[in-house]
């Protein structure tokens, strides 16, 4: 970890300032670094961080898990549905009028985008269990 300070131009910086590419034949030679800005309250005027990882804090350790594996497939499958009942206009007065019937009541969705997410969601698990 080390403290930073920027030029007046930049106040702070938050993220990965460089990555590392994983497909590289000199992916073990590379370093990723993270930047990082704390917004907490504090009395302490060193608020910026850096930090430098190496190719072990950024690969995956274990295989993925069927349940993982399932999961993934849930998600892009739902996502796909997601976008295109989004643009299917036929069907897009009738998720309108459900999604505000919706809307206002207890465990309703509060934006469409969420709706639509879980009625795809729901079309997808009950396709999948019969």
């Amino acid at each position: 970890m080390a403290k930073v300070e920027w030029n007046d131009a930049v106040k702070s910086v938050s993220g990965a300032l460089v990555k590392i590419n994983k497909k590289s034949q000199h992916a073990a030679d590379q370093k990723m670094i993270l930047a990082t800005h704390r917004v907490a309250a504090t009395e302490d005027t060193h608020c910026n961080r850096l930090y430098i990882r190496g190719l072990s804090s950024v690969t995956r350790s274990t295989v993925p898990q069927a349940k993982e594996l399932a999961a993934r497939a849930r998600f892009a499958s739902v996502a796909a549905a997601v976008k295109a009942r989004s643009k299917d206009l036929m069907q897009q007065a009738t998720d309108i009028a459900d999604f505000l019937a919706q809307k206002d009541t207890a465990g309703g969705k509060k934006t469409m985008r969420a709706y639509l997410w879980k009625v795809c969601g729901d079309a997808y698990d009950a396709a999948l269990n019969g």
